[in-house]
């Protein structure tokens, strides 16, 4: 059998048609643990690909609201918070990556998927319409406050845990990013005379 057959005045050759398959088995269970030769404990691992699941969700979220908020900003300060709001964003996606890289590396799974995320995040859901900016502003510094928090508590953890790794991304990237942004969107909320009063 060449895997060659006619139809319709067509050849078909079935060797080259891509292999499709829509109900395989998942090598990895979601919540499992695949041991790697990382000198760390399993329940170590386990313990911070938990937590920081939760902060790869929330961190999506906050990633995501920058985006909504880039493309529905308004107002005087438009330009300047349309290009923040951007820049904002890739920074989260940049640690979006890092936080699921870490999980993949301690062997667990990270999720994924813009569903899993909504069951997960601890971050209030913005309404789909244009809010004014302040709003705007508003929600933003919540989730970083939430992330913050959780980030906090997460390098104790990880630090108690041996997990330098964990502790490391926690501390240089998630916490310093986040409070540089925090302190950059503050600012618009600042109610400051431009020009000084007579």
């Amino acid at each position: 059998m060449t895997g060659k057959h006619r139809h319709d005045s067509v050849t078909i050759d079935e060797r080259a048609r891509p292999v499709i398959v829509e109900h395989a088995k998942e090598v990895q269970h979601f919540g499992s643990i695949a041991r790697l030769p990382i000198a760390l404990d399993a329940a170590v691992c386990a313990a911070s690909v938990e937590v920081l699941n939760q902060l790869l969700a929330d961190t999506m979220t906050l990633r995501d609201m920058y985006k909504k908020h880039h493309w529905q900003v308004g107002g005087p300060t438009f330009y300047q918070l349309h290009l923040l709001f951007d820049k904002h964003y890739e920074a989260q996606s940049e640690l979006v990556d890092l936080i699921a890289e870490r999980i993949q590396s301690l062997g667990g799974v990270s999720i994924a998927m813009a569903y899993d995320v909504a069951e997960m995040t601890l971050i209030p859901r913005p309404p789909r319409g244009r809010e004014e900016v302040p709003v705007e502003i508003s929600r933003l510094l919540h989730a970083h406050e939430i992330v913050l928090k959780e980030a906090h508590t997460m390098a104790r953890q990880a630090a108690e845990g041996g997990d330098d790794g964990t502790n490391d991304l926690l501390v240089s990237d998630v916490i310093r990013t986040n409070e540089k942004q925090v302190w950059f969107v503050s600012q618009h909320l600042v109610n400051e005379v431009l020009v000084p009063r007579r």
